[in-house]
């Protein structure tokens, strides 16, 4: 049995299992799970400068959120890793499904459709070459 106090405890084991790969996340993002896998699979596995060239002439709504994304990863890959800009590449981008606002629209017949104004939790990580 471990000795000490429950959260000396809690914080020995989370320093053991801590993440050395920078990342960022954008949690609530207004834009579908769906929608943002397509600029997501754009740019998974390209060094930075590429992905944002790619994200600057992306049409999408969700490569605006996804670049200020990367630019933040970036930021703290430099300022709390140390790591070179340049040897950088996305490992890791994916998006949960966040939670649904539920919104109701009047139709014909007082009838009522419901529409679903889906968010998600955007997450990257990079990696050093």
């Amino acid at each position: 049995m471990a000795k000490g106090h429950r959260s000396q405890i809690k914080r020995e084991r989370n320093a053991n299992n801590k993440e050395t790969r920078p990342s960022a996340k954008l949690s609530y993002a207004r834009v579908s799970v769906q929608k943002a896998c397509f600029v997501l699979d754009a740019i998974r596995g390209k060094d930075v400068r590429t992905a944002l060239a790619i994200l600057d002439y992306s049409p999408r709504y969700a490569s605006e959120l996804i670049a200020k994304l990367v630019r933040s990863a970036v930021a703290n890959a430099e300022n709390n890793n140390g790591m070179d800009v340049d040897k950088l590449y996305i490992e890791e981008c994916y998006a949960n499904k966040g939670p649904t606002l539920k919104r109701i629209r009047p139709r014909a017949q007082g009838r009522a459709y419901r529409i679903e104004k889906r968010m998600s939790h955007i997450t990257i990580v990079l990696n050093e070459r």
